[in-house]
């Protein structure tokens, strides 16, 4: 049902070596294709939907790598290129020489139809964030949505595109984009400074962005819907339970605070003294979780959501997903602990810890006092949670960027006291209450691919600041 505008295939293919161009071609799905890594001294790899293959047996040589690297575009500083009018992204893999010895070459395309599942929520004026695994189609989105806003809605729109992701290298914008104007982006870390120019300088009524991923593009953002200028965008993330735990980006639906309650109060609410409490208003109105091309779980109201999810309560939200004959279907989930009429209640997860220069002492202790289950391993791939102290994780030795590839969710203590673990347990047991709603959510959204939570590192005991 997807209806491709148009990729470019030949384009991307063009700059491969002639044994794997071939070996390419040679595919039935070709076209199909996602992605293809070279990494020197291993066998070319391609992934699909579906698969991924080994294209042949001869090993990617330094001559291969210089070929592809030769007829692409500059890379930028965020080790990116691309192929002069396409959307092709080839990203490199570099030595601590500098010199480039991996490629991913992954396929970019204009696709129509997909906006149609939120084309009322773009159209509203409110800001929307999409979330979502990598590769799963948001930026993809974000073109038509500039598109359908600025062809269809006749809107003044601006898209800051990095490392030209959204609208393609060189300097005229793909056409994917329609009438949007381009601001293209030299180096990632400019992207914030590029966003508030945008706005003071081009009178824009929405901008687009993609990938929202530093504190100082998440005040970026916020100023920018001070203004009164729409914001849709992307940040790193699967779920808005991925943006509260992230204190890096959740000031993009409201920011997050500990707050010590009252007796009575707390009493009345029937928890801890001490809560987590919602800081401000979101920058973002509604939050998109796209699942796949043709499923989506909105948040229509950020606000209400975050209070839910901060006080143990499921909050409301709709699926919408597109049939064949492209009609959008909605579904509203207002009680997600209710699967099929009966209410499931769950035991508490034993929780199994990676520690990394974590007090195993203090964690046990503290894990006896409030009585929480958990249990200490030693395979990496055994752990539910990779705890470590900020000392280690800013010298990111091995073992946390083995964590990191696999996406364990890795939490940061700020120091190795009793006080800072016991704020650790707290958090990621609540955590783990409130992630019942998920697990059912994520049942319920089940489909041809696989929905995967990856969460973003939390640093305990106040917020990562910005350098």
């Amino acid at each position: 049902m997807r209806k491709v505008v148009t990729d470019d295939l030949d384009a991307l293919l063009d700059i491969l070596p002639l044994h794997i161009h071939e070996a390419l071609y040679q595919q039935p799905d070709h076209g199909e294709l996602i992605e293809v890594i070279l990494d020197l001294g291993r066998l070319p790899e391609a992934r699909f939907p579906h698969r991924e293959l080994v294209l042949n047996s001869q090993e990617v040589s330094q001559s291969d790598i210089d070929y592809a690297v030769s007829r692409i575009g500059e890379f930028t500083g965020d080790n990116r290129a691309g192929i002069n009018h396409t959307l092709h992204r080839i990203s490199a893999i570099r030595n601590r020489h500098g010199e480039i010895i991996g490629l991913t070459c992954r396929v970019g395309r204009a696709v129509f139809g997909t906006v149609r599942m939120i084309q009322d929520l773009i159209e509203s004026d409110k800001s929307v964030l999409l979330l979502g695994r990598p590769g799963i189609g948001k930026t993809t989105m974000l073109r038509e949505v500039a598109r359908v806003l600025a062809d269809d809605s006749k809107k003044r729109v601006v898209v800051i595109d990095t490392s030209n992701e959204i609208a393609g290298d060189g300097d005229i914008p793909h056409p994917a984009i329609g009438h949007a104007r381009r601001m293209q982006v030299a180096t990632p870390t400019e992207q914030h400074a590029v966003m508030i120019e945008a706005v003071e300088n081009h009178m824009p009524e929405i901008i687009i962005i993609d990938e929202i991923g530093t504190e100082l593009e998440a005040q970026a953002a916020r100023t920018i819907a001070e203004r009164g200028v729409q914001l849709v965008g992307t940040a790193h993330g699967n779920t808005l339970e991925n943006l509260i735990m992230n204190p890096t980006l959740s000031d993009l639906i409201g920011g997050i605070q500990t707050v010590t309650l009252g007796d009575e109060e707390a009493r009345r609410r029937h928890t801890q003294k001490s809560v987590l409490e919602r800081k401000a208003p979101p920058t973002f109105g509604v939050v998109v979780e796209i699942v796949d091309y043709y499923k989506v779980t909105v948040h229509p109201d950020v606000t209400d959501a975050v209070d839910a999810l901060l006080h143990g309560r499921p909050p409301k939200t709709e699926v919408r997903w597109m049939e064949e004959d492209g009609e959008v279907k909605r579904e509203a989930i207002t009680s997600p602990l209710t699967w099929e009429g009966k209410e499931e209640k769950q035991p508490e997860k034993t929780l199994r810890f990676y520690l990394f220069g974590a007090n195993r002492f203090r964690l046990e202790q503290s894990a006896k006092e409030g009585r929480r289950e958990l249990k200490i391993v030693t395979d990496l791939e055994q752990a539910d949670i990779f705890l470590t102290t900020r000392s280690y994780y800013r010298r990111k030795p091995q073992k946390i960027r083995d964590a990191e590839a696999s996406g364990i969710p890795i939490y940061v203590l700020k120091s190795n006291n009793a006080a800072q673990i016991k704020q650790c347990l707290d958090a990621l047991y609540a955590r783990e209450a409130q992630s019942t709603y998920v697990h059912h959510l994520q049942r319920l959204l089940a489909g041809r691919r696989d929905f995967t939570s990856r969460d973003q590192r939390m640093e305990l005991g106040g917020k990562r600041k910005s350098r």
